[in-house]
């Protein structure tokens, strides 16, 4: 495997909306690699074969999207501390020996994405308390990621207390769920405020909280990326805060995986977040 052209790909159903392409297809031609990497629509009933066909594929490995994260993570053969953590999978590597190891590198790309917005010692805002609305998958992986990155408080606010309450046990001795009515307590001690939530998203209802009572040191990041601009990013301009978009975890996301395939650690540059941003304005 290691003398024949690399391949790697993205894998969901449907697949056509993947920017995934965009973003290797830009790194093999800047680091002048001949490979090539695939977007492939699978059907759930077919993912778990797709799975164990692929130490014979052809394929170093590949990215996973919805809705396979949760399949994959049941059929890989060993997973990152991370993945165990986050329960989902986005990230396959085949090794030369067949066997399929499964990350999440979401966690890690949204705090490159803080790292280069905000700076590295963004942990410290506000004496390291991170607020994270929502419950979802993207949630998981993000308090994983503050967890990792040395936070001392990450709350969890969702409507539905149980959901809040498993996400913020994957951050222990850190994380506590939040009552969403209790959002503007927690607000004036929060440093980093994150939306992992779909509202304010193209097609759906704006967030609606109330900015006013963060710390003047305080950022605001949004995972949504279409539109790049939402309301509540418009908000903390408006109020002179950080904002920092959905498309930097995106974007940082998928450095591992084209390291781990192609062997050249890219780097998540101006033009080609340019590019990406010219596709999604299209």
């Amino acid at each position: 495997m290691s003398g024949a052209t690399p391949r790697a790909f993205v894998v969901g159903h449907p697949i056509a909306h993947s920017r995934s392409p965009l973003i290797h297809g830009h790194w093999l031609a800047e680091h002048g690699i001949p490979g090539s990497y695939e977007r492939l629509d699978v059907r759930p009933a077919a993912f778990p074969d797709f799975v164990r066909g692929l130490p014979d594929s052809g394929f170093r490995g590949g990215n996973v999207t919805i809705p396979h994260k949760e399949t994959a993570f049941a059929l890989v053969d060993t997973l990152t501390p991370r993945a165990r953590a986050i329960g989902a999978v986005n990230t396959l590597v085949v090794a030369p020996d067949g066997r399929i190891r499964g990350d999440n590198t979401d966690a890690p790309g949204f705090c490159a994405h803080l790292d280069q917005t905000l700076g590295a010692a963004w942990p410290d805002r506000a004496g390291g308390t991170a607020l994270v609305l929502g419950a979802g998958g993207a949630a998981r992986a993000i308090v994983v990621g503050l967890a990792e990155r040395g936070l001392r408080r990450v709350w969890v606010a969702n409507r539905t207390a149980a959901r809040a309450e498993a996400v913020a046990a994957l951050a222990p001795g850190i994380g506590a769920a939040l009552a969403w009515d209790d959002l503007p307590a927690a607000l004036p001690r929060t440093g980093l405020l994150v939306n992992t939530t779909s509202l304010g998203m193209k097609g759906q209802p704006p967030l609606a909280v109330d900015l006013s009572p963060l710390p003047a040191g305080a950022a605001v990041a949004d995972i949504v990326y279409a539109p790049l601009e939402t309301e509540l990013l418009a908000a903390a301009r408006r109020r002179g805060l950080p904002a920092v978009d959905g498309l930097g975890m995106l974007l940082h996301q998928a450095v591992p995986g084209f390291e781990a395939w192609f062997g050249a650690r890219p780097a998540v540059t101006p033009e080609l977040r340019a590019r990406i941003v010219a596709d999604l304005a299209g």
